[in-house]
């Protein structure tokens, strides 16, 4: 083996191990049992979003795991699966509301893991002490409207006609900013758009999906895959799988490591933000919960309010598949 080669495997397997891989023997092992990758490419959608610090950090683990050629492709925000069913990306950790909404729009993609709890947060201006004071209010939420449904929902308001959404289809107008002027009574949003309100001292939480019930008690992030890129390349699948979860868990035990490479990568543009996005989001809880709870969870919801026509049977049937993430779940107990 070449030296700078030599050296760099070192480099990487040191990561994996700092990562709690593992000793080297039992990683050579579980490689050697599940056989050769099917490609040495992977292709990760990539949004403005620090909390999905597990897969833009997680560069050295794939490389331990045979990857070569390791891609971040930009997508929209709101858009992730749909790139995925179109294959101009392979794997991605994306929202579990609109996840669901995707799938029943057809996109064909499968879940594959539950990756972390809670990034998304509601504000309010001081005025409004709970969510059910945002009837004919307006509000922001063009990040994620099907969560906001939800949680409008259930405190007893109609999210489709007791509040006054603010757009931001207008590249022009910054909801965060008129939130942040007083123009707009709530703000929905994921890191880093929290940490800049908390910073600039605008608004308070309503609605911590990390902290309070029932969304701290589900996954607030899937893992999810092309159909066909899942169903050709399993062992790839899996590889990606692993090195993504050790990355959570790289995030959650050394949280000053993990945003720095975030910051060095241009995956976010201010360490602050991201070390208090990684302090934050409960990134080791991933062990903690079923991934299927979550998808029928969120699923009946959005069903409930007509967003989706599909029945949670029919989504978690025909779009999921646990086998990897319960292998790893053993394979990767603390």
């Amino acid at each position: 083996m070449p030296i700078q080669s030599r050296r760099r495997f070192l480099t990487n397997a040191a990561f994996a191990g700092a990562a709690g891989l593992g000793g080297f023997g039992a990683w050579a092992r579980s490689l050697a049992a599940e056989g050769a990758l099917e490609t040495t490419t992977i292709r990760i959608a990539k949004i403005p979003a620090i909390c999905l610090a597990p897969q833009y950090v997680s560069d050295e683990l794939l490389r331990v795991e045979g990857f070569t050629d390791i891609r971040y492709v930009e997508v929209p925000v709101t858009g992730i699966a749909q790139a995925i069913g179109r294959g101009e990306a392979d794997l991605s950790t994306t929202e579990a509301t609109y996840l669901i909404q995707s799938i029943a729009g057809g996109a064909p993609v499968v879940v594959v893991a539950g990756l972390h709890v809670g990034c998304y947060e509601l504000f309010a201006q001081h005025n409004i002490r709970q969510v059910g004071e945002l009837k004919g209010k307006r509000v922001a939420a063009g990040d994620n409207l099907p969560l906001f449904s939800v949680i409008a929902a259930q405190v007893g308001l109609d999210p489709a006609k007791d509040v006054d959404y603010v757009s931001s289809a207008d590249p022009a107008v910054d909801p965060l900013e008129l939130f942040a002027q007083g123009k707009i009574d709530a703000f929905l949003g994921f890191p880093p758009h929290p940490q800049e309100l908390r910073a600039r001292r605008v608004g308070h939480v309503l609605v911590s999906t990390a902290a309070d019930r029932p969304w701290s008690q589900y996954f607030c992030c899937m893992l999810v895959g092309n159909r066909e890129y899942v169903r050709n390349h399993p062992v790839a699948t899996k590889r990606t799988m692993r090195a993504v979860l050790k990355a959570a868990d790289l995030c959650a035990t050394q949280p000053e490591r993990a945003a720095r490479r975030l910051v060095d990568g241009g995956f976010a543009p201010r360490y602050d933000y991201a070390l208090q996005t990684l302090s934050d989001v409960p990134y080791d809880r991933w062990r903690e919960f079923d991934p299927e709870d979550t998808m029928r969870y969120y699923a009946l919801r959005l069903h409930e309010l007509d967003i989706i026509k599909s029945t949670p049977q029919k989504i978690i049937a025909e779009s999921t598949d646990w086998r990897f993430f319960n292998e790893l779940k053993r394979e990767l107990k603390a």
